[in-house]
């Protein structure tokens, strides 16, 4: 922490992606990666996901708070870079494997900076195109 900051940031609390298909999205995150819905708010167009101490929140781009951010994510335009995501344990063969078998075309797995420092990671994107990181733990 800096000096006389009066913030400390402790992780990720949540990530909002503004989706075209959230029932499919729900699927991705949920069978893939693991990710349980912890909540819905069909009013708002908002499904929230448990992601360990994280939530990735889905918002449909046709509800009530997708409306308020213009158009849908496209190849001209993304909500955001990419997610990093921190697993563990990352065996990549088991990882790439899996990715795999969902249809998916993983990226190399590198060694990457991240907020622990220098560890294994591989890129992926979901159904609608946004870039996801997986990464595992600091490297010994």
């Amino acid at each position: 922490m800096t000096a006389g900051a009066p913030i400390t940031v402790q992780g990720i609390d949540h990530v909002v992606l503004r989706v075209r298909d959230v029932e499919r999205m729900v699927r991705f995150y949920g069978t893939v990666l693991g990710c349980a819905v912890e909540r819905r708010r069909e009013d708002l167009g908002l499904v929230q996901l448990r992601a360990g101490r994280s939530l990735i929140d889905l918002v449909d781009v046709a509800g009530k708070l997708g409306t308020e951010g213009g158009a849908a994510p496209s190849a001209e335009g993304r909500n955001m870079d990419h997610l990093c995501l921190r697993i563990e344990p990352f065996d990549s063969a088991v990882i790439r494997a899996h990715l795999e078998a969902h249809g998916l075309t993983p990226g190399e797995v590198t060694d990457r900076y991240g907020a622990e420092g220098e560890g294994s990671s591989i890129y992926l994107e979901d159904p609608e195109g946004n870039r996801l990181e997986l990464k595992g733990p600091p490297n010994a």
